[in-house]
């Protein structure tokens, strides 16, 4: 691949929450880019754009790019991550990375200037995407020669138009793991009650896929009905996410008898489930509902696995309540094999992209028919929903007596 646009260097930066693709994403740019042009510098700035703002970069070294593959057998991000918005001008001058009369974007676009960057790879979920996007208008508007490339990365997989974001797959995977060991604890007290809160604050989609993967393992354990040893007891008995309305009475009255059956209830719950009904409940009430630098509502403030434990407790007859969160234990793991293939893919094109001089977010294009291809950054959005009418989904819920 010719290095059309005379690209020197290059810098990374991985923003928002974890997801299982930050690593390797690095690891496979770094590698590219080595194959393809040695010459080309590279940094990586720490703590997403936090580092970008104040400077605070690290040098890609003849070491790390001999090793970059190494990078790929880990989660987490060897950069560090951070929930920072470059239009949030009040809060950037509230955590002190600008200052008073300062334009975060200005700031950020004079910064790349300053380290002699070409291209800019941010990887991250939607509003990392966003504000990329915001980035590259604001460098076009104003005649900075930088190239911003991005990488949808969000376990939430709700990313327009992206088909499937970096690490979701592997999340899923993980979060099933996750709930077969965590499920054994119905068999520490008479009438469990088990939620497993999931993550996903407007999207159902990690939550309805780690249900799926979970029932494939019960598929591949043997059970000893004699000895209550049974796959209902080990069961989802019922699945709630954001694009659903929940019958709490009559959901309640369905789980009351599944728990005199089994002795135990297991559900799995998104993170962002009834949200506005755990909202309006919380103002009601008078209380606060803290906000992060996005404009989100913190959803460890709402705990929507906490409300749903306080909705059915009583009603379905649950003696004690065990809210578990796979959370931070999933978005953490290094990829799966599947995950690990999208994500090379992705990030050769990203280079490719790079030095041509292609602006966007790389993944799967759903509006053409699922190619690798930088999509445009004007139509780069979040808050995709989940399709309840996904066969395995439906399937799953009809089994379980919720549908």
């Amino acid at each position: 691949m010719a290095n059309k646009t005379g690209v020197k260097k290059v810098a990374f930066l991985t923003a928002g929450g974890l997801a299982p693709c930050l690593s390797s994403s690095i690891g496979f740019l770094i590698d590219e880019y080595t194959k393809l042009d040695p010459s080309i510098e590279m940094i990586g700035y720490i703590n997403g754009y936090k580092g970008l703002l104040l400077g605070d970069s690290i040098e890609v070294t003849d070491a790390v790019r001999k090793n970059a593959l190494v990078l790929t057998e880990h989660g987490g991000s060897p950069l560090g991550n951070s929930r920072v918005k470059l239009t949030n001008v009040d809060d950037c001058v509230k955590r002190g990375l600008v200052g008073e009369g300062e334009d975060p974007l200005k700031v950020a676009a004079d910064q790349l200037v300053k380290d002699g960057v070409d291209v800019l790879h941010t990887i991250g979920g939607d509003d990392t995407s966003l504000t990329a996007a915001d980035l590259a208008a604001y460098l076009a508007k104003n005649d900075y020669n930088l190239t911003v490339v991005g990488l949808p990365k969000t376990v939430d997989n709700d990313v327009y138009p992206i088909a499937q974001s970096l690490g979701a797959w592997t999340a899923a995977k993980e979060g099933a793991k996750y709930f077969r060991n965590v499920v054994k604890e119905n068999s520490a007290n008479p009438n469990m009650f088990i939620i497993h809160e999931v993550m996903g604050r407007n999207c159902g989609y990690l939550t309805g896929q780690t249900a799926i993967e979970y029932r494939k393992l019960l598929e591949e354990i043997n059970f000893l009905p004699e000895f209550k040893l049974t796959r209902e007891r080990q069961e989802i008995h019922a699945v709630y996410v954001p694009e659903m309305k929940v019958d709490i009475e009559a959901e309640a009255k369905r789980l009351a008898e599944v728990m005199k059956k089994n002795d135990c209830v297991n559900i799995f719950v998104s993170e962002g489930a009834c949200v506005k009904e755990i909202i309006a409940q919380m103002e009601a009430a008078g209380e606060e509902v803290p906000m992060d630098a996005f404009g989100h509502p913190r959803l460890d403030k709402v705990n929507p696995g906490e409300w749903f434990g306080k909705q059915f407790a009583s009603k379905i007859g649950a003696e004690k309540v065990l809210v578990q969160k796979s959370g931070y234990y999933s978005r953490a793991a290094a990829p799966c094999e599947e995950d690990l293939k999208l994500i090379h893919d992705c990030c050769v094109k990203a280079v490719q992209a790079a030095l041509a001089g292609e602006v966007g977010v790389v993944g799967q294009d759903e509006n053409a028919n699922c190619e690798i291809r930088a999509c445009e950054f004007d139509r780069i959005a979040g808050g995709k929903p989940y399709n309840l009418e996904t066969p395995e989904f439906k399937q799953l819920l009809k089994e379980i007596g919720q549908s």
